[in-house]
């Protein structure tokens, strides 16, 4: 159905699907819409972490030496606000040693264009993994625009975690970044004349705040 260049990495455990299509419902409160956000973002960040570097490490039971592997990066978690925001908690719990950045990034509603009005990220990115957050991949130019911001501080290693994506956005991203992987739970069928993605869920960070 789908012929991506870009490696995208849909997340198609039965759990997942069945949050996603509650998370569609419209009759879903934003208190049950924030959990499910959670839950999800929990099997994303899974998926997008499977091969982070690991090393060998030992460490001491209660009765002897054991020996195991430990992970061996610096994560950086970049929500892409305000949407992102509700990722974050799930990639921290996982995580909890990651730093965190915010990147700002306002869609112009009549050209459907991202203009940035804040960014603050961690110093000394070099040589770490960045998980860019933002649950609606739409056109991709909120994720474009994050991509080249997070590189520009040095960062090779980038993965960009999404709820659901449309198609014209993993294209975009391909076009402009095809190393950064995609990992989503959903991939929708395309974007209106408005630029929303369908079925698509409606405005993310509405529903997530109640503020419909």
């Amino acid at each position: 159905m789908y012929s991506f260049s870009v490696p995208v990495h849909l997340v198609e455990h039965p759990i997942v699907q069945d949050a996603l299509l509650s998370l569609r419902d419209v009759a879903t409160r934003p208190s049950h819409f924030r959990r499910l956000t959670h839950r999800l973002s929990l099997f994303v960040v899974m998926e997008a972490t499977r091969k982070l570097p690991m090393a060998l490490a030992r460490v001491e039971t209660p009765l002897e030496q054991a020996q195991g592997e430990a992970l061996d990066v610096e994560v950086v978690v970049v929500p892409v606000l305000r949407a992102g925001l509700g990722m974050v908690d799930a990639a921290l719990e996982l995580l909890p040693h990651a730093r965190v950045g915010h990147i700002g990034l306002q869609r112009d509603e009549a050209t459907a264009v991202a203009s940035r009005y804040y960014a603050k990220l961690p110093a000394r990115l070099e040589g770490g993994t960045a998980l860019i957050v933002d649950p609606m991949l739409a056109t991709g130019g909120s994720a474009i625009a994050a991509i080249a911001l997070v590189q520009k501080m040095g960062t090779k290693d980038i993965r960009l975690l999404s709820i659901v994506a449309a198609p014209e956005g993993i294209a975009a991203v391909e076009f402009a970044h095809p190393s950064v992987p995609i990992y989503t739970a959903g991939i929708d069928r395309e974007l209106n004349a408005q630029k929303f993605i369908l079925p698509g869920l409606g405005d993310f960070g509405d529903r997530l705040y109640g503020t419909t």
